[in-house]
């Protein structure tokens, strides 16, 4: 565990003053190493997971290199996949932007658009942005991207997956001349190495392990269910938990189980692509706030939300693969925190779930549960399950 504080690795009085008001004291393992690079000018390629604590491995360093900006020509650039990430990276750096006198918005689909110009037009040093509606933005003349000495393309991998990269390409294409450039993924896929190989220059990697990691900090259970009462165990869970979110496949699957849940006296909302962005984020700022104890999400409308203290991840419907898994057990687990992963099978999933369990280098048992069993409002009793004879006991 680290020793040095923000302060040794460079960071302003006037940050880790604002730092320790939040009661962040020291800098977990992504920010030590990237920090003094950031600082220094470098380019930064970042490999580590959702979790970790990038945002401000790359935001305090950003911050301090950010001048004031003029009308429509920000001077930092921060590009994430989805509108969830944008208004949680947004938040977190705000308030520290605004003891360095420094202003920062956040553009993305979905929102008013002619709110998003005028906000440009009052001159913001650092934008936060998801690529399609920052392309809008340049396109209709709001912005201009040749003043951007720093830019940072968070969570490159997803990018990938989402089939952004063409699109934040077009965006490097207009910046002009020399730039300092911070890229940080969960995953150097091939797709992510091309870009890293044609616009950073002689870039500083710095990597915390991710896989197994994540799959050692947090509980996995695997549940065997039955498919007419399969709502109503994971009701049990949630009434059981604290905050939790559980993962359906389909946009339909999620609207059903959140009928399902508060039919049975659970209040959970749903977060996925047809709906209007006002309800996602209401419903996503209620889930923070401890308010409402369950979301319902689906693979995609998942992809970057960063809500801390999820107590227990549901795969109510059990992913495509490990890599899916992981993704969706990282909501939970993070930062050093404790977690726990449940996931429901149903009998002819069960084979599927031997072989992720491989995947995974996990061995877990398929422990056969009913909504009626005391069991699942204390989760800490099926966490101590020894152990199956065989993988699928």
């Amino acid at each position: 565990m680290t020793t040095v504080t923000f302060a040794d690795l460079g960071v302003d009085e006037v940050l880790v003053r604002q730092l320790s008001s939040q009661g962040i004291e020291r800098p977990f393992p992504i920010q030590a190493l990237a920090i003094p690079d950031v600082l220094a000018g470098r380019d930064v390629c970042g490999k580590a997971k959702t979790g970790s604590g990038k945002t401000l491995a790359f935001g305090l360093p950003l911050l301090m290199r950010t001048p004031p900006a003029e009308a429509k020509r920000p001077a930092s650039l921060v590009l994430v996949p989805t509108r969830e990430l944008a208004l949680q990276v947004a938040g977190v750096l705000a308030p520290l932007a605004g003891a360095l006198e420094r202003r920062v918005g956040v553009v993305y689909g979905g929102a008013d658009l002619d709110r998003q110009v005028a906000a440009l037009d009052t001159g913001l040093d650092l934008v936060v942005a998801t690529p399609g509606r920052l392309i809008d933005l340049v396109a209709r003349g709001a912005v201009a991207l040749e003043a951007v000495r720093t830019l940072v393309v968070d969570e490159a991998d997803r990018m990938a997956d989402m089939g952004f990269l063409p699109q934040v390409e077009w965006l490097l294409r207009r910046m002009a001349g020399r730039r300092q450039t911070l890229l940080f993924s969960a995953t150097l896929e091939p797709a992510v190495n091309r870009l890293v190989a044609r616009y950073l220059h002689e870039p500083v990697f710095h990597e915390v392990r991710s896989d197994t990691v994540t799959v050692r900090a947090m509980e996995h259970v695997f549940l065997k269910v039955h498919q007419m009462d399969k709502a109503r165990v994971a009701a049990a869970i949630v009434a059981g938990a604290g905050k939790t979110i559980l993962f359906c496949r389909t946009k339909r699957g999620a609207d059903r189980l959140v009928a399902e849940l508060r039919q049975a006296g659970v209040r959970a909302a749903a977060v996925h692509g047809d709906l209007r962005q006002p309800m996602r984020e209401r419903a996503l700022a209620a889930f923070a706030a401890g308010k409402l104890p369950a979301l319902v999400a689906t693979d995609v409308a998942a992809r970057g939300l960063h809500i801390e203290g999820v107590d227990v991840v549901v795969h109510y419907d059990p992913p495509e693969d490990h890599k899916a898994y992981l993704h969706r057990s990282g909501r939970t687990a993070r930062a050093g925190a404790r977690g726990i992963a449940v996931t429901l099978v149903l009998w002819d999933q069960e084979l599927s779930t031997e072989r992720l369990q491989r995947r995974l280098g996990l061995r877990r048992p398929m422990v056969e549960i009913f909504s009626n069993d005391p069991r699942l409002r204390d989760l800490d009793a099926l966490c101590g399950e020894p152990p199956a004879a065989s993988s699928a006991s």
